[in-house]
């Protein structure tokens, strides 16, 4: 039997192969897409992540005895997010391993064990030690190519899992559906004409000249729409000017959109450029020559798809055609001639959330791919129960 050894992340070396693990994996794997290193490594920095100021992190490499790395996990817990449940709950992820069951085992043990030396009675994974729009479940269908930042892995990850004793917490549903209004429900496409031609609502795309206004707005509406739902946390406007410029040097004023009634924010759309299509291009790397490349894919206009990151109406205005009109207003640009994106994607939608399930569905949304978040409780007789319905 296979000897391996759990090494703790704590300098160069180890951190290296802690990045380098995924390129030896998926070497044969066409549609895996390397993430940048900067954006892998910020997670794990105190100075950068936040999530710090009320929790901690570790993470392993695991090798075997050649001293060849065969694994790695991170375990990570955020205070406010943890005690907002049934039971406090940590986080594991970034977990990469050969297909070999002692070995995923070895690397489950440890995030539960150090996880239960916090104080946490269940774990949830893969998720990310941060915010939901980054490296939050597993795939289990749909292995085409990973959009910005979210999750690429081998199938048979799924198997690890469900032997190890997770369960299925949520699915998270990847939609996709060609630009423009073809193939709206009815219902949809009509209350979203009347709000369009109703005077007292209006659409804008954001301007990059004044996103402290943007910045405003979306904290008004996300404090409404989203704040409200369990491990979901209020965002200051600082918060969301942080958010809107780490999208500036990608942002396409034309894909982000709020709706407002009588100039009062009710609704937001954020959409960017699907970067990943340049990203499969600089090999892990935004050095200089990595950064030329990035510019000179811009200029090409490689990215032919766009991605929504996050999208909301504040309860007052749901199911009057806001989401519609904000899609059409969108939509108006996009049939002009030279407009580079032809499909739209929905990052990801809970199976808790049926009501934009549906909504996605009557705008003519299909599912492209379904990624799980998965908990595994540690009383092992303690009643296991899925993510409540909103």
């Amino acid at each position: 039997m296979e000897q391996y050894t759990l090494v703790e992340v704590n300098d160069k070396m180890s951190r290296k192969e802690f990045l380098l693990l995924p390129v030896r994996l998926y070497k044969d794997e066409m549609n895996w897409i390397r993430p940048l290193d900067q954006d892998v490594e910020k997670v794990f920095d105190p100075k950068v992540n936040k999530s710090f100021r009320q929790g901690e992190c570790i993470r392993w490499i695991l090798t075997n005895g050649s001293g060849e790395t065969v694994g790695r996990v991170a375990a990570f817990y955020d205070k406010k997010v943890a005690l907002n449940n049934e039971q406090p709950t940590g986080g594991m992820g970034f977990f990469e391993c050969i297909n070999d069951r002692p070995a995923a085992f070895i690397l489950f043990d440890a995030c539960r064990q150090w996880l239960e030396g916090k104080g946490m009675e269940a774990m949830e994974g893969p998720v990310n030690f941060g915010d939901r729009d980054r490296w939050w479940g597993l795939l289990v269908e749909g292995f085409s190519e990973p959009n910005y930042c979210m999750p690429w892995n081998h199938g048979y990850y799924k198997d690890l899992f469900e032997e190890y004793g997770f369960k299925n917490y949520y699915n998270q549903y990847t939609f996709r559906r060609n630009i423009g209004i073809d193939g709206f429900h009815p219902a949809i496409l009509e209350k979203a004409e009347r709000v369009y031609r109703n005077p007292d609502y209006l659409f804008r795309h954001v301007d990059k000249n004044n996103l402290e206004k943007a910045a405003d707005d979306f904290r008004i509406v996300y404090n409404q729409a989203w704040a409200k739902i369990p491990g979901i946390k209020e965002v200051t406007k600082a918060h969301a000017m942080a958010l809107l410029q780490s999208f500036k040097p990608i942002m396409d004023e034309r894909l982000i959109w709020f709706a407002y009634h009588k100039e009062e924010p009710i609704g937001f759309y954020i959409m960017i450029p699907e970067i990943n299509q340049i990203i499969r291009h600089l090999n892990g790397n935004l050095n200089l020559i990595g950064k030329m490349k990035f510019l000179y894919h811009k200029w090409r206009k490689t990215c032919r798809k766009a991605y929504g990151v996050i999208f909301g109406v504040v309860p007052r205005f749901q199911a009057k055609g806001i989401e519609g009109g904000m899609i059409k207003a969108f939509a108006d640009i996009a049939v002009t001639p030279g407009f580079q994106y032809n499909d739209l994607e929905l990052n990801w939608i809970g199976d808790f959330n049926p009501a934009m399930i549906k909504l996605a569905n009557q705008l003519a949304f299909k599912v492209i791919k379904t990624h799980v978040t998965w908990r595994f409780l540690f009383d092992r007789e303690k009643e296991f129960k899925r993510a409540k319905i909103l």
